[in-house]
């Protein structure tokens, strides 16, 4: 093992071949202070670069559906919502796989294949969308393959956790979910002015426009990011998340808020289509996606200072209040009161997307300094692995709330004609999530009482 100089650190420090550091310890001020804090931020952007392109990708979909009547694709409204959801059931599964991958390859060399498979569902795209006698079975095979960049979110969110110090990583894992989640909006704005270059309807360039961009990605990667040795565990050693009570009440923590953020980016251009056909609503898409990407690190950095429960609390109680708005607006046609609603719903969710991802890192230190307190060998650095791996399982169980939106909408309309029905389920989940938050996170006589440090603004 190579060694590095915490006080005159060269470039090229700490490294074996392949681009492996072998000692990393951020939680030393001099070593972060000299050589930690830039070599973290360099991997942080270009990480950040790959992570969007995937946001872009993953919800490619919900853009194009809206144009595919007018291209002459003949599918029935619910069918059009199973193609925005059916990359979210896709991204969400392979999130799994591509955790395990950051300690299997290393971060740098899975941001560079991540990136690269990217390749695979805009070009498919693009190839679907030429002859409109493609039948419905293949777009839906063509959306499901968007769904390796949902899988880009895990493996770099896992592999950015190590590179922070437990003091910055709600900004650090803030800032490269921000800036990757920002692709969903990146994609709104920017592919509908795409398709229409030239004045006609080019879908083919909704697919094609990213290829470019996608070889970026991996050769920056290639040449600038790193992988730590630090990440490198057995895949046994990372299954001990999933025996972790916390990893579960997490997830279905995260369903409400990354799976909403996700669910209604990719639904909303349809359903406000839908619901207000005759409005303007869809050209407007971008700007709730951007306002729940934009916010996200404001909930990271309030949880790091006033503690990641009560700001999930609060993000659920108003989270239940934009439902009742919106319940409220479809039933009265009320395309402001609709809007803002979702206004409310995108950036509640981006509050609590921070704050829940906040809590994953301190709920596992905690749980490892209580342990090698009692005895328990290595406890600490074991929770640190098991932290990467539950960000992971986490991500993926929560972004199954991204195909559970979009289809709930399509079912309700189907079943009903109005989305009033899935409108209301939607309140009472946010209630229940209001009352685990409190229960399992804020209760002092449960789990502060028998773990103090819980009881720290950092949780």
């Amino acid at each position: 093992m190579t060694s590095v100089d915490t006080t005159s650190a060269p470039p090229s420090a700490g490294k074996t071949k392949g681009r492996w550091i072998d000692d990393w310890n951020p939680e030393d001020e001099t070593f972060w202070n000299t050589t930690g804090r830039r070599v973290a931020t360099r991997n942080l952007i270009f990480s950040i670069f790959a992570e969007h392109l995937g946001f872009s990708v993953w919800l490619l979909w919900s853009v194009v559906v809206v144009s595919l009547p007018a291209a002459g694709f003949e599918f029935s409204v619910d069918q059009l919502f199973w193609l925005v959801a059916v990359p979210n059931l896709v991204g969400s599964t392979l999130r799994l796989p591509y955790t395990f991958a950051v300690p299997r390859f290393g971060g740098r060399n899975w941001t560079v294949v991540s990136a690269l498979l990217l390749a695979i569902p805009t070009t498919l795209l693009a190839i679907a969308v030429s002859n409109p006698s493609t039948p419905f079975w293949v777009f839906l095979l063509v959306a499901a393959a968007a769904g390796f960049g949902g899988g880009n979110f895990a493996s770099s969110m896992t592999n950015i956790s190590f590179f922070f110090p437990e003091r910055s990583k709600g900004l650090g894992l803030g800032l490269n979910a921000a800036g990757g989640n920002l692709g969903t909006s990146v994609v709104q704005f920017g592919v509908p002015m795409a398709i229409a270059v030239g004045g006609g309807l080019s879908l083919a360039n909704a697919g094609l426009m990213w290829l470019p961009l996608i070889a970026a990605a991996a050769i920056c990667a290639w040449l600038f990011m790193d992988n730590l040795t630090v990440s490198k565990a057995p895949i046994k050693g990372q299954l001990g998340a999933a025996k972790r009570s916390h990893t579960w009440v997490m997830s279905f923590l995260y369903i409400g808020t990354f799976g909403s953020f996700v669910g209604y980016t990719a639904a909303y251009p349809l359903l406000a289509k839908t619901v207000f056909p005759d409005s303007s609503a869809t050209k407007y898409a971008f700007l709730g996606a951007m306002l729940g990407s934009l916010i996200r690190p404001v909930g990271g950095w309030l949880a790091d200072r006033v503690g990641g429960a009560k700001v999930t609390l609060w993000v659920f109680v108003v989270m239940v209040a934009g439902m009742m708005t919106m319940l409220v607006a479809v039933t009265s046609q009320s395309l402001a009161l609709f809007m803002a609603a979702f206004a409310v719903l995108f950036g509640a969710s981006g509050v609590g997307n921070g704050s829940t991802y906040r809590m994953i890192p301190a709920i596992f230190r905690t749980q490892g300094e209580r342990e090698e307190r009692a005895g328990v060998k290595n406890a600490l650095a074991i929770s640190l692995t098991e932290a990467g791996a539950a960000i992971g399982i986490i991500s993926a169980i929560g972004a199954f709330g991204g195909f559970l939106i979009p289809r709930a909408y399509g079912s309700s309309l189907a079943a009903t004609g109005s989305v009033a029905t899935a409108v209301i389920a939607y309140a009472v989940f946010y209630a229940v999530c209001v009352a685990v938050t409190w229960w399992f996170y804020l209760r002092r006589q449960l789990l502060v009482a028998r773990m103090p440090s819980m009881a720290n603004a950092t949780i």
